[in-house]
């Protein structure tokens, strides 16, 4: 029987912490995306747009970095949040749910269903577009903010198990987002800067096995790693990842927390709160003139809206289905399949993922920043954060 965290232990409260801090984090997203909504289509559209264009500079020397803000948002702001989510895959290897590798069998063939069966079913629609068949992996992601967020509605009526099963799917998500993205979404790439990076990558490794465990020399070496990556062609928030890897992750004799979870601890506010509310801020604002259901029924925004919402819970089904059917897993303790049915559907919620990978990917197909992509995206979250929801009260209403 598969083992989970006691809520008394120090990682279980940890969980329930991590949980209250990213159902709080979904709602200030949330208020974000209408708050971006309405500027656009109101009269403050061209304040709105001013700001989204507020140049800023950065000049050290003969390097100079002069970029809108919305840039700086999706660049600087986002290789902040991968560091995060670099250090939350640390900790879970080291010493979290992902440590016991008899627990990842069902929760990482879910996360491989719902990558693969979206993708074929946006390629459904767009494979006979070279350009837009780009953006395969914009329905493949999971916004984990957003579906602990429903989660949170249910309060204890949810059997933790569930909370943990969503988090671990998120979690592989994530990871496989980073993997596509080093992958399939980098621009022409320069020699000299990715050696510049391979150099960076060797400072972090010789400072973390040295036994360093001060903040400061991981900062300034992440902080050249990114702008060497920036201008290497490969997307610069994965300098974020690579750097959360390497903060140490064991604690000192004299030390309560290891920096890995001090770290985590004091960042995890200014992500939540403030760098995804920003990146949904800008993102979101979407013109609604000229919009009719018609614009929804072109292949990209069917492709995304489809595979969210049909593609993720339904690839996250069956390949449950099929190792526990073969023996491989075990559904964890308080979960049946309607429940597992309803933490499907809310897997369909990719939001923030799902936009930053479309910005990249229709983007360098030559697109640009399609809106119709990007409401695509918010309507398919939304109408999946509303079946999760409703199939997970009817489940615990069965099962009271």
């Amino acid at each position: 029987m598969t083992n989970h965290p006691d809520p008394g232990s120090p990682f279980g409260q940890a969980v329930r912490k991590f949980v209250h801090l990213e159902s709080a984090g979904g709602i200030v997203l949330m208020i974000a995306v209408v708050a971006a909504m309405l500027l656009k289509n109101s009269p403050a559209a061209g304040w709105y747009t001013g700001f989204l264009n507020i140049n800023g500079a950065v000049i050290l020397g003969p390097l100079e970095l002069q970029k809108p803000l919305f840039i700086w948002v999706n660049d600087a702001w986002m290789a902040i949040f991968f560091f995060l989510i670099g250090m939350e895959l640390k900790r879970e290897l080291l010493y979290g749910y992902l440590s016991d590798r008899s627990q990842l069998v069902l929760p990482a063939a879910a996360a491989l269903g719902g990558m693969v069966v979206p993708a074929m079913i946006y390629l459904y629609f767009n494979g006979g577009d070279a350009a837009a068949a780009h953006g395969w992996a914009i329905p493949t992601a999971t916004d984990i903010a957003f579906a602990l967020g429903v989660l949170s509605l249910l309060a204890s009526r949810v059997p933790v198990s569930l909370k943990i099963f969503l988090m671990t799917v998120a979690v592989i998500d994530d990871l496989g987002a980073i993997i596509v993205i080093a992958l399939f979404y980098t621009s022409k790439l320069s020699l000299l800067a990715l050696c510049l990076s391979l150099l960076g990558i060797s400072a972090l490794f010789i400072v973390n096995r040295s036994g360093v465990r001060t903040l400061a020399p991981y900062l300034i070496i992440g902080t050249l790693l990114w702008l060497c990556v920036l201008k290497s062609g490969v997307h610069a928030t994965l300098a974020g990842v690579i750097l959360g890897l390497s903060i140490p992750g064991r604690a000192t004799q004299n030390a309560t927390d290891s920096p890995l979870e001090s770290t985590i601890r004091d960042l995890h506010p200014w992500v939540a709160f403030a760098i995804l509310p920003m990146f949904a801020f800008v993102n979101a604002g979407i013109a609604f003139e000229g919009m009719n259901i018609s614009r929804m029924l072109e292949p990209i925004p069917s492709g995304i809206f489809l595979g969210l919402v049909i593609g993720k819970p339904l690839g996250v089904l069956l390949l449950s289905l099929l190792v526990v059917a073969f023996g491989l897993a075990k559904l964890p303790p308080g979960m049946n399949w309607t429940r597992l049915t309803g933490v499907s559907i809310l897997c369909g919620i990719g939001f923030t993922m799902s936009i930053f990978i479309g910005s990249l990917a229709l983007q360098e197909a030559a697109i640009g920043y399609a809106r119709i992509d990007r409401l695509a995206i918010i309507l398919a979250s939304l109408l999946s954060s509303i079946l999760g929801y409703l199939v997970l009260r009817f489940a615990r209403a069965q099962n009271a």
